[in-house]
């Protein structure tokens, strides 16, 4: 049998001198192995398209200015001022619509107009899609992440929050939003939506669970 050959990435990396600057690198190091025209392009990216550039210096001054100063709510608050928007957005959960109005709330305070679409907007049954019906037993209509980007581009948004959408469905919503999209909440049912727990107790209590 023919041995599978491992792949490297950053993720195999404990180094990161990317980022402290130091001059140590692994010999599989994506940085150092990039060809120069590549990375040239993809700066271009940043400096030619307007809309780029300007997500950019907005996300970069919010990192700088509120480092382990704000919690990301603030964050975003801060984010869409700099980039000047007006009108937001938010896809969410139905399940977590109670926290959509607080978070609607405090953006209206700061004086943005506010539009959300919860994810079961529509009504469209699972199994009209072709989704089995055993699905239905936790609901018996479809999540609409597509519907909720139409919607919300209807309203033309400024910005898009993302609040709890499932796993994979808002992969849908992220490729069919018109605006620029940030995520608020992930959903984890089990770990009160922190997902990172499973990560920090991967070695401990949840060993069992995750590599077996």
């Amino acid at each position: 049998m023919e041995e599978k050959k491992m792949c490297f990435s950053c993720v195999d990396c404990g180094l990161r001198n990317c980022d402290s600057g130091k001059k140590t690198y692994p010999k599989f190091c994506l940085s150092q192995g990039l060809d120069p025209k590549v990375r040239e392009a993809v700066k271009e990216k940043y400096i030619k398209d307007k809309e780029n550039n300007r997500i950019m210096q907005a996300s970069a001054e919010v990192e700088c200015d509120y480092y382990c100063k704000l919690t990301r709510v603030q964050e975003t608050v801060e984010w869409a001022k700099r980039l000047g928007a007006k009108r937001i957005g938010i896809a969410s959960c139905v399940g977590l619509l109670n926290e959509s109005r607080v978070l609607a709330k405090i953006l209206r305070a700061h004086g943005f107009e506010v539009y959300g679409v919860g994810c079961k907007t529509g009504e469209i049954p699972k199994t009209e899609i072709g989704i089995d019906a055993r699905c239905m037993e936790v609901g018996a209509n479809m999540c609409n992440p597509i519907l909720q980007a139409e919607l919300l581009a209807k309203e033309n948004t400024d910005i898009n929050i993302v609040m709890g959408l499932c796993v994979g469905h808002d992969s849908l919503f992220y490729k069919y939003s018109k605006a620029p999209t940030t995520t608020l909440v992930t959903k984890d049912r089990v770990l009160g939506h922190n997902p990172v727990a499973a990560l920090y107790t991967a070695d401990t209590y949840y060993e069992d669970k995750l590599f077996h």
